[in-house]
Protein backbone atom coordinates (compact mmCIF):
# COMPACT_ATOMS: atom_id res chain seq x y z
CA UNK A 1 0.00 0.00 0.00
CA UNK A 2 2.78 2.52 0.76
CA UNK A 3 4.24 2.34 -2.83
CA UNK A 4 1.32 3.15 -3.75
CA UNK A 5 1.68 6.77 -3.20
CA UNK A 6 0.97 9.97 -5.53
CA UNK A 7 2.42 12.89 -4.69
CA UNK A 8 0.21 15.98 -5.79
CA UNK A 9 0.44 19.59 -5.76
CA UNK A 10 -0.88 21.64 -3.56
CA UNK A 11 0.61 24.93 -3.75
CA UNK A 12 4.42 24.90 -3.18
CA UNK A 13 3.71 21.66 -1.25
CA UNK A 14 3.63 18.29 -2.64
CA UNK A 15 1.29 16.09 -0.52
CA UNK A 16 1.42 12.25 -0.71
CA UNK A 17 -1.95 10.41 -1.05
CA UNK A 18 -2.28 6.51 -1.05
CA UNK A 19 -4.14 4.39 -3.81
CA UNK A 20 -4.02 7.63 -6.15
CA UNK A 21 -2.76 5.28 -8.93
CA UNK A 22 -5.36 3.10 -9.63
CA UNK A 23 -8.42 5.40 -8.89
CA UNK A 24 -7.06 7.27 -11.71
CA UNK A 25 -6.50 4.81 -14.04
CA UNK A 26 -9.89 3.24 -13.18
CA UNK A 27 -11.44 6.77 -13.92
CA UNK A 28 -9.53 7.03 -17.24
CA UNK A 29 -11.18 4.17 -18.66
CA UNK A 30 -14.27 5.52 -18.09
CA UNK A 31 -14.12 9.27 -17.64
CA UNK A 32 -14.78 10.56 -21.18
CA UNK A 33 -18.40 12.56 -21.20
CA UNK A 34 -17.66 13.30 -17.58
CA UNK A 35 -16.81 16.57 -16.57
CA UNK A 36 -14.24 18.68 -14.32
CA UNK A 37 -17.14 17.85 -11.46
CA UNK A 38 -17.62 14.43 -11.76
CA UNK A 39 -14.02 13.67 -11.81
CA UNK A 40 -13.26 15.39 -8.66
CA UNK A 41 -15.77 13.47 -6.84
CA UNK A 42 -14.74 10.19 -8.33
CA UNK A 43 -11.51 11.02 -7.80
CA UNK A 44 -12.25 11.90 -4.22
CA UNK A 45 -14.21 9.28 -2.88
CA UNK A 46 -11.56 6.81 -4.27
CA UNK A 47 -9.14 8.05 -1.85
CA UNK A 48 -11.19 9.54 0.49
CA UNK A 49 -10.65 6.32 2.80
CA UNK A 50 -7.46 5.92 2.78
CA UNK A 51 -6.37 9.41 3.19
CA UNK A 52 -6.80 11.62 6.06
CA UNK A 53 -8.23 14.86 4.38
CA UNK A 54 -8.43 17.78 6.62
CA UNK A 55 -12.39 18.41 6.64
CA UNK A 56 -11.54 23.04 5.86
CA UNK A 57 -9.10 21.57 2.86
CA UNK A 58 -11.52 19.07 1.26
CA UNK A 59 -11.95 21.54 -2.31
CA UNK A 60 -8.42 22.09 -2.91
CA UNK A 61 -7.77 18.35 -2.47
CA UNK A 62 -10.10 17.73 -4.94
CA UNK A 63 -8.65 19.93 -7.34
CA UNK A 64 -5.42 18.94 -7.04
CA UNK A 65 -6.83 15.64 -7.11
CA UNK A 66 -8.00 16.59 -10.78
CA UNK A 67 -4.84 18.23 -11.54
CA UNK A 68 -2.96 15.17 -11.05
CA UNK A 69 -5.49 13.37 -13.20
CA UNK A 70 -4.96 15.39 -16.01
CA UNK A 71 -1.31 15.19 -15.70
CA UNK A 72 -1.71 11.78 -15.65
CA UNK A 73 -4.16 11.76 -18.98
CA UNK A 74 -1.83 14.43 -20.46
CA UNK A 75 -4.56 17.38 -20.47
CA UNK A 76 -3.64 20.72 -19.58
CA UNK A 77 -4.27 21.82 -16.22
CA UNK A 78 -3.79 25.09 -13.87
CA UNK A 79 -1.27 25.24 -10.74
CA UNK A 80 -2.04 25.12 -7.54
CA UNK A 81 -2.69 26.42 -4.06
CA UNK A 82 -1.02 24.93 -0.32
CA UNK A 83 -1.34 23.14 2.68
CA UNK A 84 0.07 19.88 4.99
CA UNK A 85 3.05 19.42 7.18
CA UNK A 86 6.85 20.29 5.74
CA UNK A 87 9.20 17.68 5.59
CA UNK A 88 13.00 17.52 4.67
CA UNK A 89 15.11 14.94 4.72
CA UNK A 90 19.10 16.01 4.45
CA UNK A 91 21.41 14.01 3.33
CA UNK A 92 23.84 13.16 0.35
CA UNK A 93 21.46 9.84 -0.89
CA UNK A 94 23.48 7.45 1.19
CA UNK A 95 21.60 4.35 2.33
CA UNK A 96 20.62 6.08 5.82
CA UNK A 97 19.02 9.17 4.25
CA UNK A 98 17.01 6.93 1.76
CA UNK A 99 16.13 4.63 4.49
CA UNK A 100 14.99 7.50 6.27
CA UNK A 101 12.47 8.96 3.70
CA UNK A 102 11.21 5.71 3.27
CA UNK A 103 9.99 5.95 6.75
CA UNK A 104 8.29 9.17 6.82
CA UNK A 105 6.51 8.55 3.57
CA UNK A 106 5.08 5.42 5.09
CA UNK A 107 4.36 7.01 8.62
CA UNK A 108 2.18 9.95 6.65
CA UNK A 109 1.09 6.80 4.56
CA UNK A 110 -0.40 4.98 7.62
CA UNK A 111 -1.80 8.57 9.35
CA UNK A 112 -2.65 9.40 6.68
CA UNK A 113 -0.95 12.79 7.11
CA UNK A 114 -0.78 15.37 4.12
CA UNK A 115 2.25 16.40 3.84
CA UNK A 116 5.15 18.03 1.47
CA UNK A 117 8.22 15.27 2.03
CA UNK A 118 11.42 16.48 -0.19
CA UNK A 119 14.99 14.99 0.23
CA UNK A 120 17.46 17.15 -0.04
CA UNK A 121 21.11 16.04 -1.51
CA UNK A 122 22.83 19.53 -2.41
CA UNK A 123 25.55 20.06 0.12
CA UNK A 124 25.18 23.39 0.27
CA UNK A 125 21.52 23.56 0.92
CA UNK A 126 22.05 21.35 3.70
CA UNK A 127 25.29 23.32 5.12
CA UNK A 128 22.29 25.93 5.64
CA UNK A 129 20.85 24.60 8.52
CA UNK A 130 24.15 24.59 10.49
CA UNK A 131 24.11 20.84 11.18
CA UNK A 132 27.41 18.33 12.00
CA UNK A 133 25.95 15.06 10.93
CA UNK A 134 23.60 13.67 8.24
CA UNK A 135 20.71 12.42 7.80
CA UNK A 136 19.06 14.72 9.93
CA UNK A 137 14.92 15.25 9.57
CA UNK A 138 13.38 18.57 9.38
CA UNK A 139 9.93 18.78 10.21
CA UNK A 140 7.82 21.93 9.55
CA UNK A 141 11.24 24.03 9.74
CA UNK A 142 12.20 22.19 13.20
CA UNK A 143 15.51 20.03 12.94
CA UNK A 144 14.28 17.14 15.20
CA UNK A 145 16.90 14.43 14.06
CA UNK A 146 20.65 15.05 12.76
CA UNK A 147 23.37 11.70 12.14
CA UNK A 148 21.22 8.97 13.08
CA UNK A 149 18.32 7.42 11.42
CA UNK A 150 15.16 7.40 13.85
CA UNK A 151 12.65 4.17 14.33
CA UNK A 152 9.60 4.55 12.95
CA UNK A 153 7.87 4.91 15.73
CA UNK A 154 9.74 7.77 16.94
CA UNK A 155 8.98 9.81 13.55
CA UNK A 156 5.26 8.63 13.78
CA UNK A 157 5.19 9.86 17.29
CA UNK A 158 6.53 13.21 16.06
CA UNK A 159 4.19 13.86 13.66
CA UNK A 160 1.28 12.65 15.60
CA UNK A 161 2.33 15.55 18.45
CA UNK A 162 2.58 18.39 15.60
CA UNK A 163 -1.39 17.04 14.33
CA UNK A 164 -2.66 17.49 18.01
CA UNK A 165 -0.63 20.85 18.02
CA UNK A 166 -2.00 22.33 15.03
CA UNK A 167 -5.49 21.05 15.66
CA UNK A 168 -5.30 22.58 19.00
CA UNK A 169 -4.39 25.75 17.30
CA UNK A 170 -7.08 25.64 14.88
CA UNK A 171 -9.86 25.14 17.37
CA UNK A 172 -10.70 21.48 16.01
Amino acid sequence: MASDIVQVSMGDRAIGIVGLKKVMADLAVTASGKTDGECREILYRGIAGQNYIPPKMVDEYKDALLRAFKAFTGEAAEVAPAGGVRIQVLGPGCHNCDRMEQDVREVLAELKMPGDLSHVTDPAEIAKYGLMGVPALVINGRVVCVGTLPDRNRIKQWLIDLRASQECKEGT
